[in-house]
C-alpha cells in the first residue's frame, strides 16, 4: 500500500474494492446531482447565470478580484 492515507486515492484501497469499481465500467455510484434533476429544474437554474451559487466571496472583494486575477494567468 501506498504511503498515502487518502481514501479515495485507488492505491490505498484493497485490490477486491478496485475491481469491484472497475467492473462497474464508470458508472457512477450515485444518483444525485445537476444531471439527474428534472429538466426544467435544470433550466431554472441554468437561466439565473451562476447567480444561484453560494459563492465564496462577497461581490467586489479584493479577495475575489486576485483569485481573478490569479485565475487569468496561466501556470
Amino acid at each position: 500500500m501506498a504511503d498515502n492515507s487518502n481514501p479515495g486515492n485507488f492505491a490505498n484501497r484493497p485490490k477486491e474494492e478496485v475491481q469491484a469499481a472497475a467492473q462497474k465500467g464508470g458508472q457512477t455510484s450515485t444518483t444525485g446531482g445537476f444531471a439527474s434533476m428534472d429538466p426544467d429544474k435544470q433550466k431554472e437554474i441554468a437561466s439565473q447565470g451562476g447567480q444561484a451559487s453560494s459563492g465564496s466571496f462577497e461581490k467586489g472583494s479584493e479577495a475575489a478580484k486576485e483569485a481573478g486575477r490569479k485565475g487569468g494567468l496561466s501556470s
